[in-house]
């Protein structure tokens, strides 16, 4: 039996995760916020469910429900960094305040979580660190910049972070979730740009009615996201990045095909940057990685 410890389980893809862990037997330390409605939403499991009032920004509260889970539990195998907020506007519409908001709970709240778990980790030699982040981490459109900010940086702690703690027995998923229908384009978890600037009503503005016409009607189905998750988690070759849904397949191969055609179109001029007494030659450079 596994320990899982899930941030922002209250609803949506965590709490379909925590449930998926309960069903596959394994024990679920659900966190949120307001753990009352974790703990109405989930099965107790016969004991293997803990429920923990966590705001990942603060440090107090994720320190207590992490030592929580080791009275519990003995330990945690998966942490599951999957609490987060939203935010949408135009780049320019939004405030210093509301970027730093979502960059507090996202980036800093997700780090907080982290640190606190990995001294366990490290001193298993084993488990794994999912983030989930979003389509919206690796590619982007208009309205979604200073949230997508927030994904990026993420996907660039995740992937630095599996290169450290892989030779520790340690392994790191990010998953870029699509368009599921779950109630992140509700008011409680997508908050808006006070702000509006006329200009942006073709790009930004779309999006804003985009987001209001299609709240609670997404493709994507989180309890199959869920499940997914689960699988890779437990395969035995995992990828480092996990792509849920057709539409964020469709988003990643686009990116994919642009990055590689300005690649080659300007790969002469990149290249021609380095002193004289390389000789150009790539292999001269150490990795960082």
């Amino acid at each position: 039996m596994r320990t899982w410890f899930i941030t922002g389980t209250s609803r949506g893809l965590g709490r379909e995760i925590a449930s998926a862990a309960l069903a596959a037997g394994d024990a679920v330390v659900a966190t949120a916020r307001r753990p009352e409605e974790a703990a109405r939403a989930l099965p107790d499991a016969d004991g293997r469910l803990l429920t923990a009032a966590v705001d990942i920004t603060d440090a107090t509260q994720v320190r207590r429900a992490v030592r929580a889970a080791v009275d519990r539990f003995g330990g945690i195998d998966v942490l599951v960094n999957n609490a987060g907020r939203g935010l949408l506007g135009a780049v320019e519409e939004v405030t210093d305040a509301e970027a730093r908001a979502v960059f507090d709970t996202n980036v800093f709240g997700t780090l907080t979580v982290t640190r606190e778990v990995l001294p366990m980790l490290r001193r298993q030699g084993a488990g794994t660190v999912v983030f989930i982040s979003s389509v919206g981490g690796f590619t982007q459109g208009p309205g979604w910049g200073a949230y997508g900010a927030t994904k990026a940086a993420i996907e660039a702690v995740g992937e630095s972070l599996s290169a450290e703690v892989a030779p520790l027995g340690i392994g790191v998923l990010i998953v870029e979730p699509g368009i599921f229908r779950t109630d992140f384009l509700d008011d409680t978890s997508l908050h808006k740009a006070e702000r509006t600037i006329d200009a942006y009503r073709p790009t930004a503005g779309n999006t804003r009615a985009w987001v209001r016409d299609h709240n609670h009607v997404q493709p994507g189905d989180a309890a199959k996201a869920a499940a997914a998750i689960l699988t890779v988690v437990d395969a035995e070759k995992r990828p480092l990045r996990l792509q849920l849904g057709a539409d964020c397949v469709a988003r990643v191969e686009a990116k994919l095909e642009r990055v590689a055609a300005d690649l080659d179109q300007w790969r002469e001029l990149a290249v021609a940057t380095a002193h004289d007494d390389t000789g150009g030659d790539a292999t001269a450079v150490p990795g960082y990685w």
